[in-house]
């Protein structure tokens, strides 16, 4: 007997699902002889790559592990003390281990499915909570990208909310962060608003072109400014008062919404968020009530359920951004709720007292460190201040040389263009970590530190800003913020809500556009590394040079992948991508001084986010015909190219479509846009059906954003993170973004994002999944998808019209399933989606981007095995639906209507429905084996809509008298 050797561990076989022997089934199902066929088949010859993709060798697990690890450790972990929104923290081991590490809360989809995401919905209405309750204003949403983006969507919001004629100024502190400075800028342009950028205690507010003003609180240098008389002008000339403030710091400070802010925006990093190089961190926001239905992002709101109970679902604020296009508030369609769920968790796990005396050891040892200072002879400049002393020194030299002398102690400062030198504290600081702050400057001064000064443990604490800006009102009262303190309490209340919550850890999410494919552990470890979570985004090159070769080697393969000519990876979301990407075009254009060029052009099948995006950046949307095959429609494009022909800026196209076919006419359409001098973006949401066998430049794209989050393996996260990449064409490197505290070479265009790299310490799970599965690897996946794909086609439609196809009868990677003729029967897309949690599955996408349709797309990720339960699923629900078509079940009491099924409904004591228990919960011999029960009945939307409740104060509190807040129709859901 003789053997050959062979690697017994290869990564591919473990994310592309499939082994051959199933492929080869399921080529058969679909009538292909092999896998080139079915893909010759389906993607159109003249848009192939004429070759296999360059990339490295692929690697197993453990060779990936060991070569990252010394990739990290070129990253030196120094003590920060830089602060400018970002600051040292711990994540409990509790929480990491249970949520930021458990594949059942990183795997899960957004929520809009909400009988099945409850546990993450009420985690949502904790941090709500947490925000409403230490901002003082009675309206959160469940976070935005960061604190600059979050201050930009204020900007957005309030200059569409003001009744000033012809206001189109907006005053900023430059006591502000000055990366928000830098992202409120770049927004601020393409809209005409002018930032008027000035000190706050001389500033005039008289102007009438004035419609608001922002101001930060602690300031950028740490001082903390009584703004009450600020906030007074402000509203006596009828201007929006945003606030940015620090969440920590509130636990000892007036609230801003007791200070008369009408927005407050910030980061929640500081609860329990490594700082990861800048991100991922949840950025919150908050408003007075007027806001309620204009507020970016996400609303998170309480409603009940068929049986009467409280549930948790999203408001429909947040489901209308989707359907409102280019009259949509923002163009977020992400949110950081892994981040949210992390920082909401830190307060229900220290409550109130444990979060405000994380503040009062942090204040304490800034006033211990400035005491110790000053007997050295330093000037301390904040007569107010949290956690920033702004220390001046006699030189430039001394100033140089107290740098050296610190980062040879392994701790960084931050450094003023003069002689001031920043010192941001936080709550991991120690005694001794003051002793050795204090240790530097006396080396450096060349004095003794007097012995008498050292601080001890019975150090008070004495608030020494004004008795109007100490904080007096409660906060975290809710029980949930004050039960959970005990590890073994906190532990069950995580798994609890983890248990109402499916996810892929449970069965595949068919979600449609959204790519819900495996998350590979080995990809998720090297997240947690200090070397990757405790670096600061300013943090001196020289210490990062580990994030720095990922950062080039991720770049170089993205653009192997893609064709581009160069990659930024700071757009921290597939929308912030879309707007950089539209931005860069901008650019372009008016660099050649085509200012007029402000047309994009935009297919009706387009990603709500498009026109969204197309409108931030200045430009006109004008919406391009479909095809009854659901393709672009060429006359259509022509004709209205020929009307626009002089200001046409761009079209924004989705390749492949989002009807799931690859268009043949793409080459033609995208010469058609360069003929007239346009630029063509294309929306990257199905990258994932392009990688290894066309790519966006050799179609014609001249930029794509990319989610990392979909094509790249970075989890959903239950909605979030994300990242959004940018590749482009030559011409458009220039106008890639920029950032004003860390400039990029050659790049002049303002930041979009607050951090340079964006959510840099998740970037290392892309980079895994490319180092590990090469070139051919992430080619195959690509093939495996459209197999999977086109498998569930064949299976499904002798029982579901498939709504498009491509030349040949394929669809791509995902397909349309028609559900519209069930109307007839009383049966709508929405019951089908119902009863499938009650076959143990997540709906495939809902009534996008055709109403009455399931979009359902199935990942490389997904054996024949899965395929195969997921579609008995379907059959057996079609099959219920030919019940209620021929009579043999009730028109309105049938499974489809009442689904989904509690346990609770299930185990009553009188059952009259005329179907049985048992046709409700196991409709199918699979689902007994691995049961998920649903834990509220089909939820009421509309009731919650007409009685907006988006914190934990309990139901019962609340006056039964609907407010009319919204229409209860609430049109297509995406």
């Amino acid at each position: 007997m003789s053997f050959r050797f062979k690697p017994a561990d290869v990564f591919e076989t473990r994310h592309n699902a499939p082994d051959l022997a199933s492929q080869q089934a399921m080529l058969q199902a679909v009538g292909a002889a092999d896998l080139a066929q079915l893909i010759a088949e389906t993607v159109p010859a003249a848009i192939r790559l004429p070759q296999g993709l360059a990339l490295p060798p692929a690697l197993t697990e453990r060779q990936f592990l060991k070569r990252f690890k010394q990739i990290a450790g070129q990253n030196k972990v120094y003590k920060s003390y830089i602060g400018l929104g970002y600051h040292d923290t711990t994540l409990p081991p509790v929480i990491q281990r249970n949520i930021l590490e458990n594949p059942g809360w990183y795997t899960a989809y957004t929520p809009y499915q909400a009988e099945i995401a409850q546990g993450r919905l009420e985690a949502l209405i904790n941090y709500q909570t947490m925000v409403i309750d230490l901002t003082g204003l009675p309206i959160a949403n469940a976070s935005l990208l960061d604190e600059a983006t979050a201050a930009a969507e204020a900007l957005h919001m309030l200059h569409a909310q003001t009744k000033k004629k012809n206001a189109t100024k907006f005053f900023v502190s430059e006591q502000v962060l000055p990366q928000t400075i830098d992202v409120l800028r770049t927004r601020a342009t393409p809209l005409g608003i002018e930032l008027v950028i000035g000190d706050h205690r001389t500033a005039d507010l008289s102007d009438e072109a004035f419609f608001g003003v922002m101001v930060q609180y602690p300031g950028a240098n740490g001082t903390i400014f009584d703004y009450k008389e600020f906030i007074a002008q402000a509203q006596t000339n009828n201007l929006f008062v945003v606030m940015a403030a620090d969440l920590l710091a509130l636990t000892l400070l007036t609230s801003p919404g007791e200070l008369g802010a009408d927005v407050c925006v910030g980061s929640s990093q500081r609860f329990g968020v490594p700082m990861g190089f800048g991100g991922p961190h949840a950025g919150f926001f908050s408003c007075k009530d007027q806001f309620k239905r204009v507020i970016p992002g996400r609303i998170i709101g309480q409603s009940v359920d068929a049986a009467g109970n409280k549930a948790y679902r999203m408001a429909l604020q947040t489901r209308e951004q989707h359907i409102r296009r280019e009259k949509a508030t923002s163009n977020i369609c992400t949110a950081q709720v892994l981040l949210s769920v992390l920082a909401g968790m830190f307060a229900v796990y220290h409550g109130p007292k444990g979060i405000r005396q994380f503040a009062v050891n942090t204040h304490l040892f800034a006033q211990i460190l400035e005491a110790e200072l000053k007997a050295l002879g330093v000037e301390q400049l904040n007569s107010h201040y949290f956690d920033t002393l702004s220390l001046r020194l006699e030189s430039h030299e001394m100033q140089q040389a107290l740098k050296k002398e610190a980062e040879a102690a392994g701790i960084n400062f931050r450094y003023y263009e003069d002689t001031l030198v920043g010192i941001s504290l936080h709550q991991n600081v120690e005694f001794d970590d003051v002793r050795d702050i204090v240790d530097i400057f006396a080396k450096v001064l060349g004095k003794e530190v007097a012995t008498t000064a050292a601080p001890t443990i019975d150090a008070e604490l004495t608030l020494t800003w004004p008795e109007s800006l100490q904080r007096t009102s409660e906060y975290l009262t809710h029980p949930v913020f004050n039960t959970h303190h005990a590890e073994h309490e906190m532990l069950r209340y995580m798994k609890q809500l983890e248990n109402k919550d499916l996810s892929l850890a449970h069965s595949m999410i068919p979600l449609g556009s959204c790519t819900m494919k495996l998350n590979a552990t080995a990809e998720m470890i090297p997240v947690t590394w200090p070397e990757i979570g405790q670096l600061h985004p300013f943090a001196p090159a020289d210490q990062t040079l580990g994030y720095q070769q990922i950062f080039r080697d991720l770049q170089a393969w993205l653009c192997e992948v893609t064709g581009f000519a160069a990659i930024s990876l700071q757009p921290n979301s597939g929308a912030n991508g879309e707007y950089a990407g539209l931005l860069a075009i901008r650019g372009y254009h008016l660099g050649r001084g085509d200012s007029h060029r402000t047309v994009a052009l935009i297919p009706a099948s387009a990603h709500g986010t498009n026109p969204a995006s197309a409108v931030m950046a200045g430009m006109q949307v004008v919406v391009v015909k479909s095809t009854d095959e659901g393709n672009v429609d060429m006359d259509d494009l022509r004709a209205k190219i020929a009307q626009h022909a002089d200001r046409l800026s761009c079209l924004m196209v989705t390749y492949p479509s989002t009807h799931g076919v690859y268009e043949e006419t793409i080459i033609e359409i995208c010469e058609l846009i360069h003929q007239a001098g346009g630029r063509v973006y294309m929306d990257g949401a199905n990258m994932n059906a392009q990688v290894g066998l066309t790519s966006p430049a050799s179609i014609g794209a001249d930029v794509c954003h990319l989610n990392l989050h979909k094509t790249f393996c970075i989890p959903h996260g239950g909605g979030g993170p994300g990242v959004g990449p940018i590749g482009v064409v030559e011409d458009l490197i220039p106008y890639l973004p920029g950032h004003v505290v860390v400039p990029v070479e050659g790049r002049n265009s303002g930041a979009v994002s607050a951090a340079p790299y964006g959510s840099a310490s998740i970037l290392p799970i892309s980079y895994a999944y490319i180092s590990m599965m090469g070139g051919d690897g992430i080619t195959r996946a690509t093939e495996i998808a459209i197999l999977n794909a086109n498998y569930i086609k064949a299976r499904l439609e002798a029982h579901y019209p498939v709504l498009y196809t491509g030349a040949h009868g394929r669809c791509a990677h995902e397909m349309i399933l028609d559900c519209r003729h069930f109307k007839k029967a009383g049966i709508e897309v929405e019951d089908i989606a119902k009863r499938l949690m009650d076959y143990g599955f997540h709906a495939p996408t809902v009534s996008f981007p055709v109403a009455g349709t399931l979009m359902i797309e199935p990942t490389e990720s997904e054996s024949k095995e899965e395929l195969d339960r997921f579609c008995d699923a379907m059959i057996a629900i079609r099959k219920e639906i030919t019940e209620v078509e021929e009579g043999r079940a009730d028109a309105k009491e049938n499974v489809l209507k009442h689904a989904p099924h509690t346990a609770a409904i299930v185990l009553t004591q009188e059952w009259t429905r005329p179907y049985s228990r048992e046709q409700a919960v196991y409709p199918l011999p699979y689902v007994r084996n691995a049961k998920f029960w649903p834990t509220v009945s089909r939820i009421d939307s509309a009731y919650g809509d007409r009685n907006l409740i988006c914190s934990c104060t309990p139901l019962e509190e609340y006056v039964d008298e609907p407010e009319h807040l919204v229409s209860t129709d609430k049109g297509p859901s995406y």
